[in-house]
């Protein structure tokens, strides 16, 4: 079966969705929705983007677990060193770094790779990296470590929009959601709800024409193929640090479910709280758990609501918790597009042999 990444065109479409420039508000369409004048919906809007609440539009690039397989969390020990952070920030594979203080660690980085071995020739090639391209001496460059592996076609639940369930629930308890020092009001939330759901986003067909050369009705044909195909969603305006809602903590739990696994993991994938979770199997652990919460203490009492409903169903847990001030980057935009931009290079070398080869 012929992979639609092989495709220039298919690759072209893809990065113009998920770079976000073929992607715009349809302000007619959220005006309908929400019955409010298109002016309205235009500084309501604005308002939103600009106090840092959800980003601009754009299309998922869903395909990201697909063409990585496997996901890591790294903990690692790096010294304290500005040319760090500027690697991390641009390195292809790195989808979120935080500061933490785990063992003998102070940074967690989560990772997409193709594999265990691609993942280890990663490892193995850092110090020439770091070297060559951030003139980071190789004796900074060996740093101790510590990995977790995981599978994510053993990924059950994905849904980065779900944090908003949480963003207007703290509203209605506590009668406002300040941001940068912007406070949003329930109109604005309105909208955010609106936005996070795909409602009045619209895609440019008319520019992926002009990118591609091809037919609209081409276009709409192949954007349902990748669609159909899992490596798009419909287009969306995400959290910056695209599942998890500014303001909240991030807690990464690996959990023992000792008994009745299967309607627990039920009632977490109905769960807000909980945007990502992981089968897997770690000595007792069996389920790796991303949830979101404004307050350690709302954690606390999740955990052990959890616990009395199910009593005697859960064991250990190993529990870390990154506040927003310990994040260092979160950009899953970047690593998409450096793939994409990975995969028409190499189509554009194979055209490049093509044309070399004698004919």
């Amino acid at each position: 079966m012929t992979d639609l990444l092989d495709d220039k065109n298919n690759l072209m479409i893809l990065e113009e969705l998920v770079s976000g420039n073929a992607v715009s508000v349809n302000y007619s369409q959220l005006s309908r929705a929400l019955e409010k004048h298109r002016h309205t919906m235009i500084r309501r809007v604005q308002r939103v983007l600009d106090c840092g609440l959800l980003k601009p539009p754009s299309v998922p690039f869903l395909g990201l677990a697909k063409v990585y397989p496997l996901f890591v969390i790294l903990h690692i020990e790096v010294p304290d060193d500005e040319r760090f952070i500027q690697w991390v920030k641009q390195d292809p594979y790195i989808l979120a770094a935080f500061k933490t203080r785990h063992l003998e660690h102070n940074t967690i980085l989560l990772i997409y790779h193709q594999n265990i071995s691609s993942y280890l020739r990663w490892r193995e090639s850092l110090p020439d990296t770091m070297k060559a391209e951030y003139k980071i001496p190789e004796h900074l460059t060996r740093f101790a470590s510590m990995t977790s592996y995981y599978a994510n076609d053993l990924m059950v639940k994905y849904d980065p929009s779900s944090g908003m369930a949480l963003v207007l629930k703290e509203f209605e308890e506590h009668g406002n959601i300040s941001i940068r020092g912007c406070t949003l009001n329930s109109a604005d939330l309105e909208v955010a709800q609106c936005l996070t759901n795909g409602v009045g986003l619209k895609i440019n067909q008319t520019l992926l024409c002009e990118k591609t050369g091809l037919h609209r009705k081409t276009v709409q044909n192949r954007i349902s193929a990748l669609i159909k195909a899992g490596y798009l969603r419909k287009p969306v305006c995400s959290f910056p640090s695209l599942f998890v809602p500014p303001g909240c903590n991030l807690v990464l739990s690996l959990i023992e479910i000792k008994r009745n696994r299967e309607k627990i993991l039920s009632e977490f994938l109905m769960d807000d709280y909980i945007p990502i979770l992981f089968k897997t199997l770690q000595g007792k652990y069996n389920a790796l758990v991303f949830s979101n919460h404004y307050r350690i203490e709302d954690h606390l009492r999740w955990d052990e609501e959890y616990r009395t409903r199910f009593p005697g169903c859960f064991g250990q847990a190993s529990i870390t918790y990154l506040t927003p001030m310990m994040t260092i980057s979160f950009d899953w935009q970047i690593v998409s597009l450096l793939y994409i931009r990975n995969r028409m290079g190499i189509h554009r070398g194979r055209e490049l042999r093509k044309a070399l080869q004698p004919k």
